[in-house]
């Protein structure tokens, strides 16, 4: 049952206008549980899990009323349209608002973004990087996940056997399947890496909707072609409940995107002990510690993707050591106590 709160009682609004399933969407089911622990804050969203506290479209006139015990509420956006939602309760329905923006750009912002995070209270970046795009100081909060849910397989052996998979040696790639993620650097490199390693496969899995449809049958060809469909395999998407088994499953984890934000996947599967090779874009270089985490790559580059993965296979003890650092790493630096807990100090430098 969704946990519905009284809008009067709470002090922070984190406002999702996206019906479809996004990193937005898995950003606030993952972090407000947490947050609500030290303070009253509430999702205003189409969808989301139950267990995300919320409040209802049909309460924003409340909003013209300061919550209980202070003077006004934090509205926390996450994409320009939403900002915008901010800017106008503020302006038309006189909402005692104070704005903050959470931004996950690494590139320069058109002129309308930055119109609006002008306007902000207060601005979040996900990186470092991503807080030299911007025009103004911000409070750098990474990403955390949950590392108690992701963990190191028991046992390997029989983690492949319920998954259905041979007892090969695994490399994986979720997220969604487009050429921004590159996708096809990671199946052209695998594809050299298993044609030289019988024991060695690879799994693909993410969605690919629309155009992304074609893109994903010609890296399906790609691999017939090479005489790799029982090896490198193409599973359907499965809920993030189910995802913690299949990075367990994996001896490598790769992240082959050319662009990326943020990008929480690394994360998740140095907390199931298995080191990752990345790419050189979005955060992954402030996640990933060359030479004891994993390796990093340029982006778009088969050859050094290819050797990376080579020498992770071909040495147990190097994937073992890099595997076990990993998760120490994302216990130490990237859990989602410390995240909720830094961006909950953002807003208590507005909440008086």
């Amino acid at each position: 049952m969704t946990s519905y709160q009284d809008i009067r009682r709470v002090w922070v609004i984190a406002p999702n206008f996206k019906q479809r399933l996004s990193g937005v969407t898995a950003t606030l089911e993952r972090v407000i549980p947490v947050q609500a622990r030290s303070l009253p804050i509430a999702a205003l969203a189409p969808r989301l899990a139950q267990t995300v506290p919320r409040v209802r479209f049909r309460d924003l006139p409340a909003l013209r009323t300061p919550p209980e015990g202070r003077p006004w509420r934090i509205w926390h956006a996450r994409r320009n349209v939403e900002m915008l939602g901010g800017i106008l309760l503020r302006l038309v329905l006189r909402a005692p608002l104070k704005l903050v923006f959470t931004s996950a750009s690494q590139r320069r912002h058109t002129a309308w973004s930055r119109f609006l995070i002008r306007r902000m209270d207060a601005v979040i970046s996900t990186s470092s990087k991503t807080a030299s795009y911007l025009e103004r100081p911000s409070v750098v909060v990474r990403h955390g996940i949950d590392a108690a849910q992701f963990q190191p397989a028991a046992s390997k052996p029989a983690l492949l056997a319920r998954l259905g998979l041979p007892p090969l040696r695994w490399v994986g790639c979720l997220g969604r399947i487009r050429h921004q993620k590159g996708t096809d650097v990671f199946v052209d490199a695998m594809i050299q890496v298993a044609r030289d390693r019988p024991d060695v496969g690879a799994i693909v899995m993410g969605r690919a909707v629309g155009r992304h449809g074609t893109f994903l049958a010609t890296l399906r060809q790609r691999v017939r072609e090479a005489g790799l469909a029982q090896r490198i395999l193409f599973p359907p998407e499965v809920p993030p409940s189910q995802t913690p088994d299949w990075y367990a499953a994996l001896d490598v984890f790769v992240a082959p995107q050319r662009w990326e934000g943020f990008g929480v996947t690394p994360l998740e599967a140095m907390a199931a002990g298995v080191p990752v090779v990345a790419t050189t874009v979005g955060a992954f270089p402030e996640l990933v510690v060359p030479g004891e985490t994993g390796a990093l790559v340029p982006p778009g580059e088969v050859g050094p993707m290819q050797a990376e993965l080579a020498r992770l296979l071909d040495d147990e003890g190097l994937r073992s050591w890099m595997g076990a650092n990993a998760r120490n790493h994302v216990a130490r630096h990237f859990t989602l106590e410390s995240e909720a807990n830094a961006i909950n100090d953002v807003y208590r430098t507005l909440l008086p």
